[in-house]
């Protein structure tokens, strides 16, 4: 301070003033003008203003090189961090293989690292964070170059994985005769499926929007065999405990004589029933156990349940993955078929990418328990579908057309592993949502659940 106001002063300009004197009183006076030696206010005032501005400037600095000094370790370590999670992508780089999701996450960090590097040396501009600079450079040339390929990067062999897995599946515990069970399954996928041929309200009205219904599907069921039965969700369109049974197909059209079971004590308990999914095979009901990953069978006779868990990293339920392309149906997140070849689960998980996954279904008698045995999984995405269905070991997946269609679009093979997205198939329907769909292979007729309308469309095959 004392150093700026000597500065000052002897950048003053000090002149001399020449006076003349007058005799007075017989004394010499003379008059001084005094302004030329005022002490320079004004400017000691603006001087002690820049001091304070360059004091504040110098203290910013300072704490900017202390944080700069405390992170620039830090944001070296994390350089380092990230060196050694990206050597093992680098081998896998040069082998031909990585995986595109860690590296998107590490090309999100190196962005992070970029933005504060920059900064740093904005700031200082030494020799340090020129290195550090240089060193991101490096990471960044070497993740856009194993991002940008595309030889042969994990997604493809994990397609290639897919496609052995089914084959292997399609393989397994198969019998020689599984595509010649029924004359129908010689003649390749369905060519037509008719206007429908019946079309009734549900017995609990339009206003229960959500359920499935059938005749039974077992094809040489005897207990059962000309049972038709409704079940329908009668909480919140998404639980259901009860299923309606008529003996004959008279019965059914004139909702007399029916016989109501009930699956569980409530609609909160662990085996009541969750989504429209049921079907009807044997002396049993086959449905999505609720708030679970697993299939429950109640049987008729004994009222005994049994559950099975269904196979599947992340399998979806509680609404993750349910049917939807125009709206989603709550909670159709698992789907119990049947057709020629038996009982079929079909459902998606995040292992799969949410994509559809066809499980097949086998209860054994003598042990009394519920098997998954073989397991596909397609490359379909399950909420880009308002439906699916299986005939002949082949699943079938619908879509939404309008408020008065749907259309078939698409089909795989179980016993090839093979897909085809050509088909056009399309499917009246009396409202806009679908609750549920599925196959009876007794009669070759497609049931669907069609907001509280029940009806029935007949397929017809090729050849």
């Amino acid at each position: 301070m004392l150093l700026l106001l000597l500065l000052l002063l002897s950048s003053w300009d000090v002149r001399a003033q020449r006076v003349s004197g007058q005799r007075e009183n017989g004394s010499c006076a003379c008059r001084v003008n005094p302004d030329m030696w005022m002490f320079p206010a004004v400017r000691y005032t603006a001087a002690l203003r820049q001091l304070q501005s360059c004091e504040g400037s110098v203290s910013r600095l300072q704490e900017k090189v202390a944080l700069s000094r405390m992170r620039l370790p830090q944001i070296q370590d994390v350089i380092k961090n990230v060196t050694a999670r990206l050597e093992p992508h680098q081998y896998l780089n040069d082998q031909g293989l990585y995986t595109d999701l860690p590296l998107h996450l590490l090309g999100q960090e190196l962005s992070q690292l970029e933005k504060d590097i920059g900064s740093i040396h904005s700031q200082l501009n030494n020799a340090q964070t020129t290195k550090l600079s240089k060193e991101m450079g490096k990471l960044r040339t070497s993740v856009d170059r194993m991002t940008m390929s595309d030889t042969v990067n994990m997604k493809t062999v994990k397609e290639k994985l897919r496609d052995l897995k089914n084959g292997a599946e399609s393989c397994k515990s198969i019998p020689k005769d599984f595509r010649g069970r029924d004359m129908y399954c010689l003649k390749g996928l369905i060519s037509n499926i008719s206007d429908p041929v019946m079309t009734k309200v549900s017995p609990y009205g339009k206003t229960l929007t959500s359920g499935s219904w059938g005749k039974q599907a077992q094809m040489d069921s005897e207990g059962q065999k000309n049972s038709y039965w409704v079940q329908t969700l009668l909480s919140s369109h998404t639980w259901g405990n009860t299923l309606r049974l008529y003996q004959t197909y008279e019965d059914f059209m004139a909702s007399a004589n029916h016989k109501d079971f009930t699956v569980a004590p409530s609609y909160t308990h662990a085996n009541s029933i969750e989504g429209p999914s049921g079907v009807l095979y044997g002396e049993a009901l086959y449905y999505h156990c609720a708030r679970s990953a697993d299939v429950c069978r109640y049987d008729l006779n004994s009222n005994a349940v049994q559950r099975v868990t269904l196979p599947g990293i992340g399998v979806g339920f509680k609404n993750t993955f349910p049917y939807c392309y125009y709206e989603c149906r709550a909670y159709s997140d698992v789907d119990i078929e049947a057709d020629e070849s038996g009982l079929w689960a079909l459902y998606a998980t995040v292992g799969n990418h949410g994509n559809l996954v066809v499980s097949r279904l086998v209860w054994d008698g003598e042990a009394q328990t519920l098997n998954v045995t073989q397991t596909w999984e397609t490359r379909l995405f399950k909420k880009a579908v308002s439906n699916a269905f299986m005939v002949c070991g082949v699943l079938y997946a619908t879509r939404y057309g309008d408020d008065t269609h749907e259309e078939v679009f698409y089909a795989f093979d179980t016993a090839t592993s093979k897909e085809d997205n050509s088909l056009a198939l399309p499917l009246e329907k009396v409202a806009k949502g679908v609750a549920s769909l599925s196959y009876n292979p007794t009669n070759k007729q497609i049931y669907m659940y069609n907001d509280g309308y029940l009806l029935a469309y007949q397929a017809h095959f090729q050849g």
